[in-house]
C-alpha cells in the first residue's frame, strides 16, 4: 500500500509514497510531520569482516611500509588495471597525488596553473605548495565545472599546467581542454579526486590528460581513511611522480635516482592499502547503484521549476556521482533563499547542503600571497596583476545557486529517492509560508 498526501493551497498536488501512512502537508520546519522522520540514510564508510582481516594481517606482519609489505604494491597494480593499464603511484592522500603530479610536469615558483575556482581547497593548496600561482578560469554554472571556453584567454608565458577538476564525478570538457593542451604544448593534470570510475568517451577520468589524481579519503567513493593515487600513461612522468613521493628513490624503492631532484615522503601506508583492496571489490556494485538512483532522482526532479540537476557534458559517458549536484533558483520558490530552502528540505529529511563558496576570493589566498616565501618570489606588480585577473562572475553565481547531496545518499533505495523529490515538492508548495523562517 502506498501513501498519499496533498501539498499547498488551491488545487491539491497529490504524491504517493511507499509507506502507507498519512503525511502532514504542513512543513516540518513549521511543526508539521516530516516526509522522512526516522529512517536513516546509508552510513559511510561500509566495512565487512574481510576489511578487518586484511587490516589485522598488515598490522601483525609488521611490514608497515611499501618496500617491505605487499598491500601498497597490490593496490597500485589493481588500480592501474582499473585505469586501463596506467602507471600508478599510491600516495598518503589526494593532495600528495596532486603535488607529485605537479612536480612531474615541473611546476614551480613563477609558474601559473589554470584551475577551476569551484573545488575543494586541496586543489589550490597543491599549487601553492609548489610556490606557483593558481589562475582561475570561470565556471560553467550549468555544469558546475571549469568553463573550457575561458581557458585559452588566460594563457601567458608563465602558464605551466592546466588542472581541470572533475567535481563530484562530473567530467570536465576534456575534448576542448586536450585540444588547447596539444596546440599550446601545456600539460594537463586532471583532478579526479572525486571521480572514481568516471569516464570521458569511454576512457577513465584521470587517464586522458598527462597525469590524473585520486583521493581515497574517508568520504570518497573508494575510501581508505587518508590515501590517494596519481596515474599516468607516460613512464617518464610516472618516475618523476614516484620519485617525488619517496625522496627520489626508484620505483622499486632502490637507490636514489641520480637524475632526480627534490622529493619528500608522501608514501601510502600498508594499513590504508589493505583497506582499499577490499573496498575496491565493492566499488563496481556501489557505482552501479549510485548511477541508477541518480538517474531516477533526475527524472523526478527535472520537471520541478527552480531545481535543476547539473548538466553533464555529452562526452561524459560515466559519472561517479561522488556528489549529486543541483542548482537552485529562488525566483521559482516565491523568493525563498537557498539557505531557507535548505533548512526546510533538511527538516523534511532530505540531506541537501550548499555547495562550495567562491574559493578564488577566499581570504587564505591573500594570506598566502602576503606570506614571506611568496613575497620573496613574486613582486608586488605580479601579485596586483594576478588580482586583476582573478574575476569569476559565473562562478559567483554558481556559488549562490549550487547545492548537492553526498554519494552515500545514492546508495539508498528507489523509494528513498522518491522521499527526496517529495520533500522538494512539499517545500515548493509551501514556499510562501516559509519566507519567515
Amino acid at each position: 500500500m502506498r501513501r498519499r498526501f496533498f501539498l499547498g493551497s488551491g488545487p491539491a498536488l497529490m504524491l504517493t509514497q511507499p509507506e502507507g501512512r498519512a503525511v502532514d502537508q504542513k512543513p516540518a520546519i513549521l511543526g508539521g510531520e516530516p516526509i522522512r522522520a526516522k529512517q536513516p540514510w546509508p552510513s559511510w564508510p561500509q566495512t565487512t569482516p574481510a576489511d578487518e582481516a586484511d587490516l589485522l594481517e598488515a598490522l601483525r606482519a609488521c611490514k608497515w611500509w611499501r618496500k617491505e609489505g605487499r598491500f601498497v604494491r597490490e593496490f597500485e597494480k589493481a588500480w592501474s588495471a582499473r585505469m586501463g593499464g596506467a602507471h600508478c603511484v599510491a600516495t598518503a592522500n589526494g593532495t600528495g597525488a596532486l603535488m607529485a603530479s605537479l612536480h612531474a610536469v615541473d611546476v614551480g615558483p613563477k609558474d601559473e596553473v589554470i584551475v577551476s575556482p569551484y573545488t575543494f581547497v586541496a586543489t589550490i593548496n597543491s599549487i601553492l605548495a609548489q610556490y606557483a600561482l593558481p589562475v582561475f578560469a570561470d565556471s560553467d554554472p550549468e555544469a558546475g565545472l571549469i568553463d573550457a571556453a575561458k581557458i585559452e584567454s588566460l594563457i601567458t608565458p608563465q602558464t605551466r599546467c592546466i588542472m581541470p577538476v572533475h567535481l563530484g564525478g562530473y567530467v570536465a570538457d576534456m575534448d576542448r581542454i586536450m585540444d588547447i593542451s596539444k596546440r599550446r604544448n601545456i600539460p594537463v593534470v586532471e583532478d579526479a579526486c572525486q571521480a572514481h570510475l568516471s569516464e570521458w568517451r569511454g576512457r577513465k577520468a584521470a587517464t586522458i590528460g598527462h597525469l590524473g589524481c585520486f583521493s581515497f579519503q574517508k568520504f570518497k567513493n573508494l575510501p581508505g581513511g587518508e590515501a590517494g593515487a596519481a596515474v599516468t600513461m607516460d613512464e617518464k612522468l610516472y618516475r618523476r611522480a614516484y620519485g617525488f613521493h619517496s625522496h627520489y628513490r626508484m620505483p622499486d624503492e632502490g637507490p636514489h635516482d641520480p637524475a632526480g631532484t627534490n622529493g619528500i615522503n608522501l608514501r601510502l601506508a600498508e594499513f590504508q592499502a589493505a583497506i582499499l583492496l577490499n573496498q575496491l571489490k565493492r566499488l563496481d556494485e556501489q557505482a552501479r547503484r549510485r548511477e541508477e538512483n541518480a538517474a531516477a532522482l533526475t527524472s523526478m526532479l527535472k520537471d520541478i521549476p527552480g531545481i535543476a540537476p547539473m548538466r553533464m557534458h555529452p562526452g561524459c559517458t560515466r559519472n561517479a556521482y561522488h556528489l549529486y549536484m543541483l542548482r537552485y533558483d529562488a525566483r521559482a520558490f516565491s523568493g525563498l533563499t537557498r539557505d531557507q530552502f535548505l533548512r526546510a528540505v533538511r527538516a523534511e529529511g532530505a540531506p541537501m547542503s550548499a555547495g562550495y563558496g567562491p574559493l578564488n576570493r577566499d581570504r587564505f589566498l591573500e594570506n598566502t600571497l602576503n606570506s614571506r616565501p611568496f613575497r620573496a618570489i613574486y613582486t608586488q606588480q605580479e601579485i596586483e596583476r594576478w588580482r586583476e585577473r582573478n574575476q569569476c562572475p559565473s562562478n559567483d553565481r554558481l556559488c549562490r545557486e549550487g547545492m548537492w547531496m553526498g554519494q552515500s545518499t545514492l546508495l539508498a533505495s528507489r523509494s528513498d529517492m522518491e522521499d527526496i523529490a517529495a520533500a522538494v515538492r512539499k517545500v515548493k508548495a509551501n514556499a510562501g509560508q516559509l519566507l519567515k523562517i
